[in-house]
């Protein structure tokens, strides 16, 4: 089995936990980009609750309208939202148990400068599953195929809408609770998987199993 995810900007737990489920994931690179999606925009957990952090986008260079490949969409630097990510990561998670080991690396791709959001999202996600401890293998697709073309011959289950920040039906995997820094009113989920991994460090994996 595997599964068909969406690009995504740090993406959330449950996104995380289909990959370890599965053990193989295609992230699709052949649709057009999305707005208001996880493809730039992911959620954290701050002293005020939940935040979202966007990265702001353009296709080359310039603003778009219409549908757009996401294999042009570039990352907009004109303003820097790569500070603000960071500080704001500080100010949520410094106080975790295990952000002081994950930081310096993560941050090298934020701050690596890459232009492309589909590259700088496969980097992001590759290196978090690294930190998790998942053992996974993940392609990017070749060809875009619709939901209601998916050969049947093929054991694949396609997440692209299922794990989406506008999704109101079930959640395809339930989350573990896990420790968090500002959680007094209980377990928050839908998180951005930096929250777990900041929060349980080695552990991680055994929450995604």
């Amino acid at each position: 089995m595997q599964c068909l995810l969406s690009s995504a900007y740090l993406p959330p737990v449950e996104y995380f936990a289909a990959i370890a489920k599965f053990g193989k994931a295609f992230i699709e690179a052949c649709e057009n980009y999305q707005k208001q999606s996880y493809r730039n925009r992911c959620t954290i957990l701050t002293a005020n609750g939940k935040m979202n952090l966007n990265i702001p986008v353009s296709r080359g260079g310039d603003n778009f309208t219409h549908k757009v490949p996401i294999s042009e969409i570039e990352i907009d630097y004109s303003e820097d939202w790569v500070l603000k990510h960071t500080r704001a990561l500080e100010a949520a998670y410094m106080n975790s148990p295990f952000f002081v080991y994950y930081k310096d690396d993560l941050y090298k791709i934020l701050c690596s400068g890459e232009r492309s959001l589909l590259k700088f999202n496969t980097l992001l996600t590759r290196q978090l599953l690294q930190f998790c401890g998942v053992k996974a293998e993940v392609y990017l697709t070749e060809d875009f195929i619709l939901p209601s073309a998916l050969p049947s011959d093929i054991d694949i289950v396609d997440l692209r809408e299922r794990i989406h920040p506008k999704w109101k039906g079930e959640s395809f995997i339930k989350e573990k609770p896990h420790w968090q820094v500002f959680s007094a009113g209980g377990f928050i989920s839908g998180l951005s998987v930096v929250d777990l991994l900041f929060n349980e460090g080695p552990d991680s994996v055994s929450f995604l199993l």
